[in-house]
């Protein structure tokens, strides 16, 4: 199946299997170049298998799907590597390695990721710092930074590769409510920046009423769209059409 003109993430009767249970069915997702879109529901319901099954984690087991140009279908271990080239992933605690620098974290990323010019490479590490506001960091260790300085960092890491789409799994889940809204505003931001998509991952219903975007809740084993923030209780089962 081939990706529509302009759309990052098309899904089509999609499922998604752990451990052979059932954990999503009837998948049907798009997303559009530099779309936003917020992924809302109880913990256990299925949000991390979701973007797990994007980034090539566990499978898409059954349908059709494709990401960034892959085939989830047909998604081969080898394929992995090459399809995380193409997509930022920010996570809830960071996973930045504490004993080295800022920079040796951005340097560990682009290595796997098969950069090799040391020029190129400290070129674009300074680029991504720059856009996150941390260029005077660059040899901080990461232990000595604030939470809010860990989690720019890891989105500047998320940027590394020019990604088409930004995955982020509650990325302002161990943040204050004012350090959450200023990495909102910078996710935001670099994303349109970076002309990246961007599926977030939240509990956090304020930041969805602050900065509004599409809305895609999973509940009951499947995905449905919210049509609008203000007409709808977060905590109240949808019904099925």
């Amino acid at each position: 199946m081939e990706t529509d003109k302009g759309k990052v993430i098309r899904i089509s009767e999609g499922k998604i299997h752990q451990q052979k249970e059932l954990i999503l069915d009837k998948i049907q997702f798009e997303l559009a170049e530099k779309e936003f879109v917020y992924l809302i529901g109880k913990t256990g319901t299925g949000k991390s298998s979701f973007l797990k099954a994007l980034y090539g984690e566990v499978p898409l087991s059954a349908g059709q799907g494709t990401i960034a140009g892959f085939d989830l279908a047909r998604l081969k271990r080898s394929d992995i590597p090459m399809l995380r080239r193409k997509l930022g992933i920010v996570f809830q605690d960071f996973q930045l390695l504490t004993d080295r620098s800022v920079e040796e974290n951005l340097f560990f990323v682009m290595r796997a990721t098969g950069w090799t010019s040391k020029t190129e490479m400290k070129k674009r590490a300074a680029d991504v710092l720059k856009l996150v506001g941390l260029e005077h960091k660059l040899k901080t260790k990461a232990h000595a930074l604030s939470g809010g300085e860990q989690q720019r960092v890891s989105i500047a890491r998320a940027l590394l590769n020019r990604p088409k789409l930004i995955l982020a799994d509650e990325p302002t889940g161990n943040l204050d409510s004012e350090t959450s809204e200023e990495i909102m505003q910078l996710l935001l931001a670099v994303a349109n920046e970076e002309s990246s998509a961007v599926i977030m991952a939240t509990h956090d219903m304020t930041m969805v009423e602050k900065f509004p975007g599409r809305v895609i809740r999973v509940e009951n084993g499947g995905i449905r769209e919210v049509q609008s923030i203000d007409r709808f209780d977060p905590f109240k089962p949808f019904s099925a059409d």
